[in-house]
């Protein structure tokens, strides 16, 4: 599997599927999750709404509409208190369960955007650290190639230093 780290809109990228940090209603938000819902358009709401949610750790597979991306993943992460609520297991899920849609459907390339670390507060370095461990541990066929897409330059930097031969 080819790992690459992207600075970038997760919005834009033309992959076989996107991940969205999801809240548990799946009817959008803040941050990726509301960019994701306003590019793809009224008809992801639509889909979304018809699922009935999805617990923190899980994750759900639409269509992608108005988004290169042909699929959206949609994983809602753990909110941060301080460890002790099995954070780390329950984000460890998201991209596992991600993954798992993934290779269910044959997707090719995947992208993830930060999981949790936006107004959920995990920390930034924790993880990204979580995040590479768990794809680079992945064994699967599918997918081929994975894209840790960041916004910021800070969490680029912790991408790129984790990701380093």
């Amino acid at each position: 599997m080819q790992i690459e780290i992207q600075k970038g809109d997760i919005t834009k990228l033309n992959v076989d599927a996107i991940v969205n940090a999801a809240n548990c209603s799946l009817l959008g938000g803040g941050g990726v999750d509301g960019a994701i819902h306003r590019v793809a358009g009224p008809s992801l709401l639509e889909e979304c709404r018809k699922l009935n949610g999805c617990k923190t750790g899980e994750a759900v597979i639409t269509k992608g509409y108005n988004l290169p991306a042909e699929f959206v993943i949609h994983t809602p992460g753990p909110v941060w208190h301080g460890g002790s609520s099995d954070e780390i297991k329950l984000l460890q899920n998201c991209y596992l369960n991600s993954l798992r849609l993934a290779e269910e459907h044959s997707i090719k390339v995947i992208a993830f955007p930060c999981i949790s670390t936006g107004v959920y507060r995990f920390p930034a370095e924790k993880a990204a650290a979580i995040a590479v461990k768990t794809v680079k541990e992945w064994e699967k066929e599918y997918p081929e190639r994975v894209i840790f897409c960041t916004f910021s330059e800070q969490d680029y930097n912790v991408y790129c230093a984790l990701t380093a031969v």
